[in-house]
């Protein structure tokens, strides 16, 4: 049979493990990360496209791999990093849940095993603050790579009538970075702020809630969770 003629999820099966990769290149997954971004587009969200889809999978794979997990277990956190916002096709409300259950049914397709399916399942399911927790360390990785995307980028056009606090503070952060050092032991979000453009306490009015469940998750991991803002370490 030739590439052409292979359907997708074949050669996952034939491999025996279902990658990043393949869940990347899935034409129903493009088209379910497309239909999302479209949707939050709409109701005027940052950007949650194939690049905030790709950067919390390979923030995700990298805070596992870092801190010495398995390389398997690193790749199904990128799988689900990757997954975590399709639910948003649907409805923005318990789109966390949505994308479990759609994750589901793709990843059958593809060929993954029940017991991988599960655990891809939990940390998509708990990446949101209304009802989140970092109950695996799948779910831990996906809630800091979720939550640690916080750049001007995904600012999808700055509207000075609307004055969204988050666009505000998305369009003056000029660079974030997770930074994880496995021998300290400490996971610890660095980012630059144009400090002209908002006021320091306009990103915690925000972002508190966020910051407790990285900091939750990171300790779920055995880390300390810290915060450094334009070089200076707030938490």
């Amino acid at each position: 049979m030739s590439d052409a003629e292979r359907k997708p999820g074949t050669a996952a099966c034939e491999t025996g493990a279902v990658t990043l990769e393949v869940v990347r290149r899935d034409p129903e997954v493009c088209q379910f990360v497309r239909k999302a971004d479209e949707n939050l587009a709409v109701l005027g969200y940052t950007e949650h496209g194939p690049r905030h889809a790709g950067l919390v999978a390979d923030i995700a794979q990298n805070v596992l791999l870092r801190l010495g997990r398995p390389h398997r277990e690193a790749e199904l956190a990128a799988v689900a990093g990757y997954l975590h916002d399709i639910g948003n096709g649907i409805s923005r409300l318990d789109h966390g849940i949505a994308a479990a259950l759609i994750a589901q049914r793709v990843l059958e397709r593809l060929g993954m095993p029940p017991d991988e399916i599960v655990e891809v399942m939990c940390a998509i399911g708990n990446h949101e603050e209304e009802y989140g927790e970092p109950v695996s360390a799948l779910a831990a990785a996906v809630i800091l790579a979720d939550k640690s995307d916080v750049h001007r980028s995904r600012v999808r056009v700055v509207d000075p009538d609307t004055d969204d606090i988050h666009d505000r503070v998305n369009a003056a952060t000029q660079r974030s970075f997770l930074a994880v050092d496995a021998h300290a032991k400490t996971i610890t979000l660095q980012m630059e702020i144009d400090t002209e453009a908002i006021r320091l306490m306009e990103y915690f009015e925000i972002f508190l809630e966020r910051m407790v469940m990285c900091r939750k998750a990171a300790e779920s991991l055995g880390c300390r969770f810290g915060l450094e803002i334009n070089g200076t370490r707030l938490l």
